[in-house]
């Protein structure tokens, strides 16, 4: 049974690890040519600010006064520049957002978790392709491109990391720091000729990275006045930091700007999906080769935005956030970076149409190199007879668009180059994206099989180990038949040669010949399947089609809760209905009443929003009195149980309520140092550690009987929940476990009356019960159910109070007991295992029924062989 254990955690890992090869698989290629535009550009700086975190709206409606937020931003679009939207992609996080801005492409969604102080993979950018490039703000955001680009031009300016600090009095210092830096940088440059000579070349960058906006909307929700007054702040330092720069530089019109986000932020403080609050970011650009503001009378866009602004007489230009590297590149004049996908703007710039024209011709071939090397790769990678092109996009097509294009040029035809340019780039993109998707139905087929075959062999097996259908059968010695052996061994030997041929990764092997060694076993056990279609064929028809119909129903419930939460609180409510269509009314009218009490009280959650609300410390302190009155009814019971109450076990139980209460302290005490802005104090730090490693240990401690050590792990567990809880989800593994407990004494209730004299006291079992189940255990309907029941408990324990698919239904101040300085690997680690504790309350519980099961089956069979033994 080990061994069967290991080889399906072996088989799942492959499983999971093919999530990442087939579809978040880095979309760079290598080996193309620099390109850029042939003429002089029209800006010799460029100025690059983003705001960590700002949503569009926040920056661009008006005050509750009818005052504009930003009013020097508000006069650059009036007055000075263009602007509009840049759209993000998803994961909305701060290094592929930033990624996306200065080397043109969009990061696949596993780099968030690959780092934010190094590059996990070689990309080129613009930073890497300017002379000299100077940075101030984040660490985490400057080390990236500092460390990424060749030669030493670029010089890295940042603050400490410790002072990315959610609980900080007043966390606009970060935006502070950088522009003050950014002033006496350039004051003291006057008096350094040498670093005067370089600031007066050409082709350089300076790069402000504003942090203050994005921590105080974690900190404090983007409605929040410190947010809003923030981006007053930003505000007030962009118009200080351009007039430094006309100033030292004379007003010469030669420096353009840009001013953008990396992401936005959800109503609650959270980014990294796709929701339009995360998505949709400011970009305003003004300076030396952009258009000055061009008044419309109308303008049709598929949101209301321009009215709630006030900007419905103002050109809106929005543009995607790749597109705004391919810009910097043509405005001063370095090569489009290597891996850039973006298209650029050209309605943007104010340059003469050939410009234009030769920018976007650039652009163009920029990216058609990306096309050719990709497709190459694959061509050399792929067998002749098996390759198929890229039909839209042939080699002939390329270059008749490309001497067509050239032609319009030198024509002085510039519109329609332009126009032939953006459908090369268009078609491009499309066969970038085929052929980095080409293997992806391949693999997942293959992945598909395997996972088939592993679920087939898997219920074989318990068919085969627990139904006497097939004992009868699988008593007969039958060797496999040599011809099937041979002839899985020649399809994998045929595969190996195959993926070898085409230089495979050594994970496709993995992944393609995994199938056959499980199919193999799957008609090794023919007998079985034998058995099983024998069995299905003398059930009544009407009665297969009925089951039939209930198991699809219950699988399509479970898929789409996935998708709609609701579809939870659909099921626990029918779940709530069992009781009535079995015996379990008649004959446990209490538990019965239980059961369907606390399935309706779950079936609240799911109808709660995942994310928006507003903490309320006071939920959390709730959930943490009713397990102090849970605990107490534990102990008055077991003093009432025994005669003699163990010392050890008392104090266990008093140091556990201990905890409960400390943890009670901590979160409420936290949470109003916050709101006090005097950060998080050290002694509710150290006792939040304390109480997650003591969760670790206390459940150790505890008497083997089974419902002491289950309330040991229910309580030390929730000390730790309750710490990184905000709201009403401090209730919900406590409703859970009550639900869990009334299913344990339903499932008994469900024994057959012959052995309803065999069943013991749930409170007198223990853990240590060991017995091979498999020797005396027949299958039978209700496993069914009670194995669908685990799962969508499963399902349940998972997406009742949020959404694991989704980044950002994490709320960062859920850990705020144990940290509030930014580290991405310890935050989410914490906010992991806050997920997986309701799992490891439900995954005890299904334990109990496992052992309950064993326990009174081997009691029952006991008794019915008594005579024999």
């Amino acid at each position: 049974m080990l061994l069967y254990i290991i080889l399906g955690l072996l088989i799942h890992l492959v499983f999971f690890a093919s999530i990442f090869d087939i579809y978040f698989t880095s979309p760079l290629v290598h080996g193309m040519t620099p390109q850029f535009t042939p003429l002089p550009p029209p800006a010799k700086r460029l100025v690059l600010f983003v705001a960590d975190g700002l949503r569009a709206d926040k920056l661009y409606e008006l005050d509750e006064n009818g005052n504009p937020r930003a009013p020097f931003i508000r006069n650059i679009i009036m007055h000075e520049g263009s602007w509009g939207i840049s759209h993000t992609r998803v994961p909305t996080e701060s290094r592929p957002g930033h990624v996306a801005l200065i080397a043109g492409f969009y990061e696949d969604v596993s780099a968030v978790a690959k780092g934010w102080k190094e590059n996990p993979v070689e990309f080129d950018s613009l930073i890497n392709e300017t002379r000299h490039t100077w940075c101030w703000g984040s660490p985490d955001i400057l080390a990236m491109f500092a460390k990424g680009a060749s030669g030493n031009h670029v010089f890295a300016h940042n603050y400490d990391a410790y002072s990315e600090d959610f609980g900080a009095q007043d966390v606009t210092k970060l935006d502070t720091w950088v522009f003050d830096n950014v002033k006496e940088f350039f004051h003291a440059a006057r008096n350094n000729q040498s670093l005067f000579s370089k600031l007066n070349e050409d082709k350089i960058v300076f790069f402000l990275h504003l942090l203050g906006i994005d921590t105080n909307g974690h900190a404090h929700r983007p409605s929040s006045r410190e947010y809003l007054n923030n981006i007053k702040i930003v505000d007030e330092g962009l118009k200080e930091i351009v007039s430094t720069l006309k100033d030292f530089y004379g007003n010469d019109g030669k420096t353009a700007f840009i001013f953008t986000a990396d992401h936005g932020m959800t109503d609650w403080g959270s980014h990294g999906a796709g929701h339009p609050l995360e998505t949709c970011t400011p970009f305003v650009t003004w300076g030396a080769g952009i258009k000055y503001p061009q008044k419309v009378l109308a303008q049709k866009f598929d949101d209301t935005y321009l009215q709630e602004w006030k900007l419905e007489n103002w050109k809106r230009q929005d543009v995607n956030q790749a597109d705004v590297a391919p810009l910097m590149a043509a405005l001063i004049g370095v090569p489009f970076p290597l891996n850039s996908v973006g298209t650029l703007p050209v309605d943007i710039l104010n340059s003469t149409d050939l410009f234009k024209a030769e920018s976007m011709f650039t652009n163009a071939v920029q990216i058609l190199e990306q096309f050719k090397v990709k497709m190459a790769q694959k061509k050399e990678a792929t067998l002749p007879f098996l390759f198929t092109p890229f039909n839209s996009l042939s080699d002939s097509k390329q270059i008749n668009i490309l001497r067509k294009a050239r032609s319009y040029i030198k024509q002085k035809k510039y519109d329609e180059a332009v126009s032939l340019c953006k459908e090369l780039i268009n078609l491009a993109l499309k066969g970038l994206s085929y052929y980095h998707t080409y293997d992806r139905f391949f693999l997942a087929f293959n992945i598909v099989l395997g996972f088939m075959g592993w679920t087939s062999y898997a219920s074989l097996l318990i068919i085969k180990s627990h139904c006497n259908l097939t004992r009868g059968v699988s008593k007969e010695v039958k060797k496999p038949s040599h011809l099937l052996s041979c002839s899985f061994i020649a399809v994998g030997v045929l595969l190996a040669l195959f993926l070898l041929i085409q230089a495979c990764p050594w994970t496709y092997y993995i992944y393609c010949l995994l199938p056959l060694p499980v199919w193999y076993a799957v008609l090794r056990e023919f007998p079985v399947i034998q058995g099983l279609v024998t069995l299905l064929l003398t059930f009544p028809p009407s009665h297969f089609v009925g089951y039939l119909l209930l198991f699809i129903l219950g699988v399509e419930v479970l898929v789409l809760s996935f998708f709609y939460r609701y579809m939870l609180t659909a099921g626990l409510i029918a779940f709530a209905g069992w009781p009535f269509i079995t015996p379990l009314w008649t004959r446990a009218k209490s538990t019965s009443l239980s059961w369907i009490f606390f399935c309706l009280l779950l079936a609240v959650f799911p109808l709660m929003p995942v994310v928006g609300r507003k903490p309320n410390i006071f939920l959390v302190v709730g959930a943490g009195l009713l397990v102090l009155l849970l605990s107490l009814f534990v102990v008055t019971s077991v003093l009432k149980r025994k005669d003699s109450f163990v010392s050890e076990e008392l104090v266990l139980h008093l140091l556990q309520m201990l905890s409960t209460v400390l943890s009670m302290c901590v979160v409420y005490g936290t949470h109003n140092s916050l709101l006090k802005k005097q950060g998080l104090p050290l002694i509710n730090q150290v006792v939040s550690w304390i109480i997650l490693a003591s969760s670790f240990i206390m459940p150790l401690l505890s008497p083997l009987i089974l419902f002491d050590r289950l309330f040991s792990i229910l309580v030390s567990s929730m000390s730790t929940y309750l710490l990184l809880s905000t709201g009403y989800e401090a209730l919900f593994p406590l409703v859970l476990s009550c639900l869990m407990f009334v299913w344990i004494h339903m499932e008994q209730e469900t024994l057959p009356q012959s052995v309803v004299f065999c069943k013991q006291k749930v409170s007198n079992i223990q853990f240590t019960y060991n017995t091979d189940i498999t020797q005396f255990r027949d299958l039978c309907l209700d496993d069914i159910r009670r194995a669908f029941f685990l799962v969508f408990f499963l399902m349940t324990a998972f997406f009742g109070t949020g959404n694991i698919a989704s980044i950002n239904s994490f709320d960062l101040a859920s850990v705020y007991c144990f940290l509030t300085v930014f580290s991405p690997y310890m935050m989410g680690a914490l906010m992991m295992w806050k997920m997986l504790l309701i799992w490891i309350f439900k995954s005890v519980f299904v334990t109990i029924l496992y052992v309950i099961g064993i326990t009174v089956l081997f009691q029952h069979w006991l008794f019915t062989n008594t005579d024999k033994l």
